[in-house]
């Protein structure tokens, strides 16, 4: 039970993670009244992080699963 419990909350909590440190980020953009470009280049270096989190999940998953 537990284990099942922890293969169901563990991404939905990281999800959330993710998506708080996004509003973040935008929060940071709008406060220093960033502008457009340099909202954009917060998210891009500042998300950068997450955007390889993801795409590191998504590559051993489907390396596991054999389809890569």
């Amino acid at each position: 039970m537990e284990h099942d419990f922890e293969v169901w909350i563990t991404p939905l909590m990281i999800g959330a993670l993710i998506l708080f440190m996004c509003f973040i980020i935008w929060d940071l953009a709008r406060k220093s009244n960033a502008g457009k470009f340099g909202t954009i280049m917060l998210f891009v270096v500042l998300g950068a992080g997450m955007l390889v989190f993801v795409l590191k999940t998504v590559i051993t998953t489907l390396m596991e699963n054999g389809n890569l």
